[in-house]
Parts: structure tokens; C-alpha cells; sequence
């Protein structure tokens, strides 16, 4: 298993994941994720911010980073972190517990960029997953109404996201 930049050669495989995850939420009564735009998965790739773990020469997960997420965690965002989205397994790896990997990697990632917490959210009140990312290491701080949705993905608009973050 090997952590790596996500290339532009990995797109159309991102937007399949993408595809597959929001199916896999739309099964379990999630609240599914819109179409993203590819554009800005381009530029989280040329930014050095979209991740995958390959297994056995496939992508078997892929996510993205952002330094900043104001929107979301409004005056929790001046606190210095790591802020995890967008993760999307691929079907054949489910099971193998690569949160966990992202996890490892992610405290790693914010200590050598001197972050103090790794945060991630999700939308609505999933308690399958919400679970999931308490047995992965992350607190669960609860729920949290959005105001401002301007500019953020279709899924947020409206919304109420649980959050979750982790003392590096």
C-alpha cells in the first residue's frame, strides 16, 4: 500500500469512485454527493491536494485536503489543521480499513506542517458514520448548522454537517 498525489491521469478513476460512493450513499439513505466539478478536482491535483492509496497498482481510495475551511468551522478554522474531504473507497477494498490509513496519514501530514487537529465533515446525522470515523480516531463535536454556503458543493447548501476532528 502506498500513499501518493492523485495525477491527471487519475481523474476519470476519481469520478468513478465519486459515482460508486454516492450510489453507496443513496443506498444507505444518505444524504448523496452532486456531481463535483472537474475543475476543481483538477486543481485540488495540480495543487498537490488530492490523495489516493494504491493497492496492487490500483487506486484503492481516493480524498482531498484543504488548509482552511471557514464555511464549515467558522471560528474554529483559525486554529492551524488539516482538513479532510471527499473520501471515496473503492468498492473491491471496502473493509480494509483504509480510514485508518488515512488516519495515520493525515496526523503525520499536519505534524510536519505544524497543524494542531486533522477535521473532517459530513453531511447530515449519519450514525453509521459517524461511528465509523469514532472508531478511526476522529471526536465526534456534534452538529453544526451552515449559514454561508456560497460557493461551497450542492450537498452543503441548507445543510446541517457533523464534525469531527482529531488532536494531532
Amino acid at each position: 500500500m502506498e500513499i501518493q498525489n492523485s495525477t491527471v491521469k487519475d481523474i476519470d478513476t476519481i469520478f468513478c469512485l465519486y459515482k460508486k460512493a454516492t450510489d453507496f450513499q443513496k443506498m444507505k439513505s444518505a444524504v448523496p454527493w452532486p456531481d463535483f466539478d472537474r475543475e476543481l478536482v483538477e486543481k485540488e491535483i495540480n495543487e498537490k491536494r488530492q490523495w489516493k492509496i494504491v493497492i496492487d497498482n490500483k487506486i484503492a481510495c481516493v480524498w482531498a485536503t484543504a488548509e482552511s475551511d471557514p464555511q464549515i468551522w467558522l471560528k474554529r478554522n483559525q486554529e492551524p489543521s488539516i482538513y479532510i474531504h471527499r473520501i471515496s473507497t473503492n468498492p473491491d477494498f471496502r473493509g480494509q480499513h483504509l480510514v485508518k490509513e488515512i488516519v495515520k496519514w493525515s496526523r503525520l501530514y499536519a505534524k510536519t506542517n505544524n497543524k494542531k487537529y486533522v477535521r473532517m465533515d459530513t453531511v447530515g446525522e449519519n450514525f453509521g458514520l459517524i461511528n465509523h470515523y469514532k472508531k478511526s480516531g476522529f471526536d465526534f463535536l456534534g452538529l453544526s448548522e451552515l449559514k454561508n454556503t456560497n460557493g461551497l458543493p450542492a450537498h452543503y447548501q441548507n445543510a446541517t454537517v457533523s464534525l469531527f476532528q482529531m488532536l494531532v
